[in-house]
Order: C-alpha cells, then structure tokens, then sequence
C-alpha cells in the first residue's frame, strides 16, 4: 500500500456489487440529491446531448433521458452499472476507457468521494468532455456524519482502548474550486449545503448505508468484526431531535467547464468603458 492509497477499491467494488440489489430502498435521497445536481442545468442556455454518467445508481441516467440527453452511465461495479438501462460500462473513475472529447456533459452524482486520485479522476473527466463541455458533479464535503464519525470513536475508545477509522474522510469545500481549476476546468464553482436527515430507528441509518453501497472501505480500517456493543452503544449517544437521531449530509456540487471558444472570458487591463473614478462619483 502506497502513501496515495486511502480508499481500498477492491472494497469500494464489492460493496457496490452487493448493493445493486438493495440500492432501490434508498431511491428518495439518491433522487432528491441528483435533481438537486441536475437543476443547474437549468441556468444554463446550453443544450447537451451526449452525456457521461458517473455511478448514478439507477437514479441520474432516467432523469437525464426524460431530459432527452443520450446517456452512457458507467459504474465500477458491472451489477451497478446494469441498473442503470440503456448503454453501460464497468469502469473505474480512476481509469476511465472514453476518448477525449466523448460527451459535452458529465454527471458524477455523490459518486467521486471513493477516489484515491481524484484530482487524476477530474483530469480524465474533463479530457473525456468536449470543448465548452459541462461537469456537475457532487460529493459528501467535510462534516457529513460528523455525528456518527464522533460517537463510533467515542464509543470505541471507551470499549477496546481505542478507535480505528469507521466513517470515509471527506474533503473540504475549500479545496473542491481548487481541485476543480488544478484539472484543467475553467469558470470552477462548489458550493454547500446542509441536508438533515433524521431517523426514528437509528439502525436504519446504517441499513441505509449499506443498501446504498456506502459501507467503510477505507484502507486502514479495522478488518476484525467490532464488539456486538460498539454500534449499539455509539448509536445511543448520537444526537437527537425529537426523539430521532439526526444525521447530516454536507452536500458539496461542483461545476467545471472543459475550456472552449464560446466561454465568457476576463477583459483584459485597461479594456473597460468606465473608470473606477467616474463609478465611484
């Protein structure tokens, strides 16, 4: 294992294999998450026609047909990628097999937070976009789970002496932009927003973790099965709000544009009609 290595990929695929057949339990948060992404095509005058969609779970390729964009949806679990209808393809983000060019639009919904390189995985997804081609994307940002991520430590410390990593690390929205204008996107934008999502039977969280495929598989995880107390004792102590836990997702998007002609481009000095004098008069 290398330094670079923080996710184990292997995990990541089986993990999605498995939830193929469970991933339609949580169809509504999936939906309300990739309208949310897709809305922002909305302010835009751009129509697309071909698009790349990145582990969608069976949920962004119908949202885009309806729009009548021609999909390609791709999965690095082949069972998750055959939920998807229409064109599908096994492939890992950190590999990806299309030729530059290929689409003028890339949807990767809550799917890219897994990547050991993503900096490499947006190069490759803005090479796969042609000129003035458009990338939304989002991911849980830094906070998501916090909750859980405190009281799974919390709660291990006081059982075994100490705690191994159980929640994924996020990234933080400041560096998003910055990731974004590293791989080449030009007119970068990511934003946030806080999503509260509150259960009456606090398991049902973590079902609903593993339906969807998002079970821990960071790399330096503890691979023995955990005390039968720890999640029972750390789900105890998570925050509630009338009498459900609450778990927050930080919704991160991001929007990228593959460099072209017809982006709106920075004056250059000197170039403006108005000084700065007259305008302060």
């Amino acid at each position: 294992m290398d330094d670079q290595t923080v996710f184990d990929r292997r995990a990541v695929r089986l993990h999605r294999d498995r939830a193929a057949a469970t991933v339609g339990q949580v169809t509504e948060i999936l939906q309300d998450c990739a309208e949310r992404l897709l809305d922002r095509l909305d302010d835009t005058t751009r129509r697309f026609t071909r698009a790349l969609d990145v582990g969608g779970r069976g949920v962004v390729a119908p949202l885009l047909r309806a729009r009548g964009i021609e999909v390609v949806s791709c999965d690095l679990s082949s069972r998750m990628a055959s939920i998807n209808g229409g064109l599908c393809v096994t492939a890992d983000e950190e590999w990806l097999p299309f030729a530059p060019g290929s689409f003028d639009l890339v949807i990767a919904s809550l799917s890219l937070h897994w990547i050991n390189d993503l900096p490499g995985a947006l190069i490759q997804l803005r090479m796969a976009l042609e000129p003035d081609g458009l990338l939304l994307a989002s991911l849980p940002a830094l906070g998501t789970l916090g909750e859980l991520r405190t009281a799974l430590t919390q709660a291990e410390a006081e059982l075994m002496g100490g705690a191994s990593p159980r929640v994924s690390p996020f990234p933080e929205l400041r560096d998003l932009a910055a990731l974004l204008q590293r791989a080449g996107f030009a007119l970068p934008v990511a934003d946030v927003e806080e999503i509260s999502l509150r259960y009456a039977d606090p398991f049902a969280l973590l079902r609903d973790l593993r339906a969807a495929g998002e079970c821990n598989a960071v790399a330096l995880r503890d691979h023995r099965v955990p005390q039968s107390a720890l999640f029972p004792a750390a789900l105890a102590a998570s925050p509630q709000q009338e009498g459900r836990m609450t778990a927050t997702l930080r919704y991160a998007s991001m929007t990228g544009w593959a460099p072209g002609p017809q982006q709106p481009q920075l004056l250059k000095p000197g170039t403006g009609r108005v000084s700065l004098s007259d305008a302060l008069k």
